[in-house]
């Protein structure tokens, strides 16, 4: 923010250490006319009148009617030309049915109407026939995927992390298709607040609630000091507050227009912000991170699961209410006895011969194990041949063993102990084979898995991957290999065992096989070393404490496997307290410290911060002192709960001029994410506060209704024209509507839909519309010239379209669509070479034409008719007698193609009158 501004001229009624008396007149009158110089008119007007937005919401009367008729039904209207006739000017006439149902469907859905629907309206008569369009659209899902785009932009969403390493985000669609379904389904306004900030504490039992907080994670993220540098590190400190600052920062500018993050390093400039405010509400994020976060889609299977999670708690406890109820002892003494018979029925396989690819020296031990000693690695296979007869052989048994002779005691030869089995294999080969017969196993069961390398690893057929037991070394660990069907081997059949250690000399340093024709899996389980001693000692003989191990471990087993029958989790990139580690980036466990930082330097900590919010907002409590320190998702609740209290006037007034400026091209605060003394004040104060309090207490939070009440004012339906620049400057007063140029979706949206090929699938992930190589580092290559723009991928609405944050597509990025670095609450409408150029000749314009172009002359035969035609689907309206002649003439001579690319470039086409 600019310093310029003094906090004593716009501030009078914050607190703090008064000017030195000596001077302070001298000084004051200075920095009056600093501020007079320093400002220009349009600031000073509005540190004037800063406070307004502050005011508590009252809903002013309406104007008495302009219209001696009697006929003024619309509150919108009233408030507007009152204005209008207060500065001496009136509302213009209203807009020709063509215009108003173009503009109608490109504001609610983004795309055209069809010329069926141009003709109907026009052919109709009557209110009555607008309103019913107008229901017919809010009622579309094309809706949704309008308002959804319109929110993207606020809240600076994209697909990637943005920063020097723009890493995909593979799981952040799914916040877009929550915005898609919440605007289809109307949800109330406090309950689309709420679910953003705290859904899953809110409303825990329902799961689009927490893909609701991707809203807190739809920024920038910098993965290198977030991620990949040492927690204790200053440069990681920072991190965590400028990453907080962006999440504090999308909640205030986006739910009540206010500028926080202006007061990180001082206390606000022009507005009743404290830097104490700023680190208060850097406090009510403190225990949440941007992560992958797990989540099932059904509520069902949440519920189960949850239910299940919380049994493991209890178990994890030893519990005895618990572990002792519900048959889990008798359980556990039939699941006992059925191990104690299976433990028998495993028969040690003896090789008759056993080699090592690396030259390792092999040695066979009395327990019918074999040690490697000598040449070691990097890489090795040992080759084991057996041909003794097996019969119904249905698992197989690997342990790997400890031995003095090994680092560590082993199981592993490398200087930790370490293994790494990249592949475990078996084949028999029949008398006179020249080629082994494979078996497939489809499931490996261990007694432990190092993270990350789990004894499936060891049968998935990828050499990058392996089963490993580290940090558990120095101790036998087992893995069991289930085979998709029983198998056996006749007189002279050999079967040949294969151990891949690939993984830079992890070799195994001491292995035993076995064999069992055994099918109950859960009784072939390995358990754990501690465990088997237990299993050892006679039940009558075992302590309360023991029993309780044991049955905890069984049913924390049993609970494993339920868990493990569910439905996979999804996952969705969004705020998360508690998510799957990520390299150095965890869960803190418990919100951080917060500390208030001196002109916001790391390095000079203030107090700490408690979690809270605003102190400027009159009737709402600004700290939330009764929660409890570790209570993470309540901070968030409060927040919340604050934003959506009904006295908050500055949530209520910024989300109705938002939807106002959606409709108008500007808000009546201009200014949509300043309501404060450096923003724009409002040009219809009274209409604001009015719908305000109708958007809060008559329309419940309904956008639609909102909506609807909008485009069906006199306003809104008015032609649009030039504006008065003597009385009405940029025509804030709404004399006429303004001329507005269609967004990039728009224009990319209509020309898929002129062609006859816009595809409006729903939902999913996006479409990658540019060709992904791997990088040098994290960020990919990406080439948008090589994506085919005819392929199926590219024929979606463009809300489906991949958002890349520092890699924009070009031709959306020359039509000035955000790239998601910045909040974005209004679009810019800038011209420039770069748009001509790609709507010209740019690929996807040019394909479009020809598409467009083969549609028209497969439709149409007459070189007439295919004029008339175009000039339906890209103006919706016929041609004039002028246009027939020189259209016809040029597409004589240049193609249906060339004339739709001509069309398409033409102001008309491009802006919405």
């Amino acid at each position: 923010m600019p310093s310029a501004v003094p906090i004593s001229a716009t501030a009078a009624t914050r607190t703090g250490p008064s000017m030195p008396a000596i001077g302070r007149s001298r000084t004051g009158a200075l920095l009056s006319l600093l501020l007079g110089l320093a400002l220009p008119w349009n600031v000073q007007r509005a540190c004037a009148a800063s406070e307004w937005a502050l005011k508590p919401l009252q809903q002013p009367p309406l104007p008495p009617s302009l219209d001696a008729s009697g006929s003024q039904t619309n509150p919108i209207d009233a408030f507007v030309q009152e204005r209008l006739q207060s500065s001496g000017l009136s509302i213009s006439p209203p807009a020709a049915p063509r215009a108003i149902i173009r503009r109608l469907f490109l504001g609610l859905t983004g795309l055209l109407p069809e010329p069926e629907d141009v003709r109907r309206f026009e052919a109709s008569a009557g209110s009555w026939a607008y309103t019913k369009v107008v229901d017919e659209l809010l009622s579309s899902p094309r809706y949704g995927e309008r308002w959804a785009r319109y929110w993207m932009d606020a809240v600076h969403f994209a697909e990637t992390h943005g920063h020097d390493q723009d890493r995909i985000r593979t799981n952040a669609w799914r916040y877009r298709d929550y915005l898609i379904h919440t605007f289809n389904d109307d949800k109330p306004y406090a309950r689309f607040v709420e679910e953003q900030v705290a859904g899953d504490v809110l409303f825990p039992d329902t799961p689009e609630a927490i893909v609701a907080l991707g809203f807190l994670s739809a920024g920038p993220w910098d993965e290198s000091s977030l991620r990949d540098i040492r927690e204790d590190t200053l440069d990681r400190q920072i991190a965590r507050y400028v990453d907080r600052d962006d999440m504090l920062t999308t909640v205030m500018q986006t739910f009540v227009s206010a500028t926080v993050q202006c007061a990180r390093c001082h206390d606000h400039k022009s507005d009743p912000i404290t830097q104490e405010d700023h680190y208060a509400l850097q406090a009510v994020f403190a225990g949440v991170d941007r992560a992958n976060r797990p989540y099932d889609s059904d509520s069902r299977v949440a519920e189960r699961r949850k239910e299940l999670r919380r049994q493991l708690k209890l178990v994890s406890e030893k519990n005895e209410d618990f572990l002792l109820a519900g048959g889990s002892d008798e359980n556990f003494r039939g699941w006992e006895a059925q191990r104690n018979k299976v433990a028998s029925a495993w028969r040690v396989l003896s090789a008759d011969t056993f080699t090592s690819a690396s030259g390792a020296q092999l040695a066979r031990q009395p327990d019918g194990s074999i040690l490697a000693s000598g040449q070691h690695g990097p890489t090795d296979c040992y080759t084991l041949t057996f041909g003794e007869s097996l019969t119904d052989i249905r698992a197989l048994r690997l342990e790997v063993l400890p031995d003095p002779s090994l680092p560590h005691e082993g199981p592993g030869r490398e200087p930790n102990g370490n293994l790494h089995l990249s592949e475990f294999s078996v084949g028999f080969f029949e008398p006179s084979a020249s080629e082994a017969r494979p078996v497939r196993f489809t499931q490996a069961l261990s007694d432990y898995d190092q993270p990350g390398w789990t004894a499936a690893h060891a049968i998935d057929s990828n050499p990058k991957t392996a089963w490993g037991i580290y940090p558990k070394v120095g101790a036998a660990h087992t893995a069991i290999f289930i085979a998709s069907a029983p198998f056996s081997t006749s007189s002279g059949t050999r079967c040949v065992v294969q151990l891949r250690q690939l993984h830079g000399g992890h070799c195994i340093g001491r292995f035993r096989i076995s064999a069992t024709s055994v099918s109950d899996v859960d009784a072939l389980a390995p358990i754990p070393t501690d465990i088997d001693r237990l299993l050892a000692i006679p039940a009558a003989q075992r302590t309360k404490a023991q029993q309780l191990d044991l049955l905890a471990f069984h049913e924390t087993r049993h609970i494993d496997q339920q868990l493990a029958g569910l439905p996979e989790e999804s996952y969705v990139f969004a705020a998360a307290s508690d998510f799957p580690p990520d390299g150095a980036h965890k869960p803190a466990g418990a919100p951080r410290v917060v500390h208030v930082l001196h002109r916001g330097e790391i390095t000079r900590p203030g107090k700490v911060a408690s979690p809270g919010t605003l102190s400027c907002v009159e009737g709402l409590p600004s700290r939330f002192e009764s929660l409890h320190p570790e209570n993470e998702g309540g901070r968030r609740a409060a927040l919340a709960h604050w934003l959506t209290d009904s006295r908050n006037a500055l949530t209520w007034r910024s989300i109705v001029n938002r939807v106002w400026a959606r409709h108008f091209g500007k808000g009546i605060v201009e200014t949509l994410n300043d309501f404060g003394a450096m923003g724009e004040a409002p040009s219809h104060p009274k209409l604001l506060d009015w719908l305000a309090v109708w958007f809060r207490d008559e329309a419940k939070g309904s956008f639609k209704d909102l909506d609807r009440l909008i485009v069906t004012s006199e306003t809104y339906r008015q032609k649009a024209g030039i504006s008065h620049p003597d009385l009405d400057p940029g025509n804030r007063l709404l004399a006429c509507m303004s001329r507005m140029r269609m967004d990039a979706e728009q224009v990319r949206d209509t020309l898929l839909q002129i062609s006859g090929e816009l595809d409006l699938r729903m939902g999913g992930p996006s479409d990658r519309h540019f060709d992904l190589q791997p990088g040098i580092h994290v960020t990919p290559k990406v080439d948008y010239t090589l994506f085919d723009p005819a392929s199926v991928e590219g024929r979606r609405r463009s809300i489906y379209r991949f958002l890349f944050r520092t890699l924009p597509d070009p031709m959306m990025d020359a039509l000035d669509c955000p790239a998601g670095d910045q909040l974005s609450p209004t679009r810019s409408t800038a011209s420039t070479v770069q748009q001509a150029l790609a709507l010209w000749n740019g690929a996807f314009a040019t394909h479009r034409a020809a598409r467009i172009g083969d549609r028209i002359d497969k439709e149409c035969t007459r070189i007439e008719d295919r004029v008339a035609r175009l000039v339906e689907l890209i103006f919706q309206r016929t041609p004039t007698e002028s246009e027939r002649r020189s259209f016809a003439e040029y597409a004589r001579e240049n193609g249906s193609a060339n004339l739709a690319r001509v069309l398409i470039n033409s102001n008309e086409f491009m802006f919405i009158d």
